[in-house]
Formats: structure tokens, C-alpha cells, sequence
């Protein structure tokens, strides 16, 4: 059985998400964050050298980063769900969305949190961070213009590792600017699989902003 080690309120989240989206059975473990710190717990570093989560054992093997869980899962266990036909040329499309979303588009979002951590001292910072926001935000924007998911009218994998980083933006105020996303977010968060998802593990919720 699958087994996956989840981190409360974090992107382990998306691989709770996905295992109810495919109706597979699995055990959680879930950790709590540290109060004071709030990082993982060490109990993690017992898994994986790196104390990260999330973390899915399947077969003997431990596997780390959401992108490549997600593709492990959706390959292994996914039955053709959840991904397009590995010939077709939306799989392309699908593959280039799953790792955008960790690859580039993660990382204003996440110095943006930093940054307001920072108070004055992080504003020399903000008119850069800010202005690549807006850029992935935009282009993720552009992307829904074809369809209510990022291929149009399927629903993917490449959906649900989208939605950490668009609530990772809510902090920053710049997603309500795009009525696109937070439809988007709307749609996904409506779905009855996210929904087990948040009994399970609770909330998401990212730079103090808590969503359902």
C-alpha cells in the first residue's frame, strides 16, 4: 500500500489531493510543524536525508518532490488518469505545467512570504519580486484563457501541483488583480476529492492566508 508521509499545511497537500482524486488506497502519516519554528519536524530526516515533505513509499522506495510523486503516482497508479496519452501532443503541454509550476513560477511566490517577513528591510526587494508575481501570474492567467483547466477542458495532475502556488500568491494581493485565478481556484477547491483531502490533512493555508 501506498504510504504517504504529510506535512501539515504544506505541499504534501497536493499528493493527499491526488491519492483521493484516483480513489487509491493509502496510508497517511502526517506531522505536525514545530510551534516555534514552524518547520518539519525531525522525524522526517528518518525518511529522507533532507527532513522534507512530502514523501511517498511505494514498492520499497521513498519518493521526494512533489512534480516527480505526482508523475510516479499518475504513471504507476493512475489507470491513463489524471495525464493525457504519453503519445499525444497535449502530454507535452501536461509535462511542461507539472514542473513549471515547482521549476519557475514557486519561487517569487515563496520570497514574496520571506520578504513580508522582512518588514522595511525587505523593501528594496519588493518592486523585483513583485513585478515576476505579476509575469507568471499573468502568463498562468493567459494559459486559462483556452479552458477552465490548464489543458483546456480536462482536469490533470498539472491542475492540482498548480494550486499550491496560486494560493502561495494570495498573500501578496496580486491574485485578486486576476479574476481568472481565483475562479480557477474556485473550481479546484470545489472538487469533492480536494474536499476529502482537507478532512484529512486540513487547511491549506500559506503565509498566515488559510483556505478551507
Amino acid at each position: 500500500m501506498l504510504k504517504l508521509h504529510h506535512l501539515v499545511n504544506s505541499r504534501s497537500h497536493r499528493i493527499l489531493w491526488l491519492l483521493e482524486e484516483l480513489g487509491l488506497d493509502y496510508e497517511l502519516v502526517t506531522y505536525p510543524r514545530d510551534p516555534k519554528t514552524g518547520f518539519a519536524p525531525p522525524e522526517l530526516k528518518a525518511i529522507h536525508p533532507l527532513g522534507k515533505s512530502p514523501l511517498l513509499e511505494d514498492r520499497g522506495r521513498v519518493i521526494a518532490e512533489s512534480g516527480a510523486i505526482i508523475d510516479y503516482v499518475v504513471r504507476h497508479h493512475g489507470k491513463g488518469r489524471l495525464a493525457p496519452a504519453p503519445d499525444s501532443a497535449e502530454y507535452d503541454t501536461y509535462v511542461q505545467w507539472l514542473h513549471y509550476a515547482e521549476g519557475s513560477a514557486m519561487l517569487p511566490f515563496i520570497l514574496g512570504i520571506y520578504m513580508g517577513r522582512l518588514g522595511e528591510a525587505g523593501a528594496p526587494l519588493k518592486p523585483r519580486i513583485s513585478g515576476e508575481m505579476t509575469n507568471h501570474l499573468s502568463y498562468i492567467a493567459g494559459a486559462l484563457e483556452k479552458g477552465p483547466y490548464l489543458l483546456g477542458d480536462a482536469f490533470s495532475a498539472a491542475d492540482i501541483q498548480m494550486s499550491f502556488v496560486l494560493e502561495a500568491a494570495r498573500p501578496s494581493g496580486l491574485l485578486e488583480s486576476f479574476a481568472p485565478l481565483g475562479a480557477y481556484l474556485d473550481r479546484l477547491y470545489a472538487r469533492p476529492a480536494f474536499q476529502r483531502a482537507v478532512a484529512r490533512g486540513g487547511p491549506v493555508q500559506v503565509g498566515g492566508a488559510g483556505k478551507r
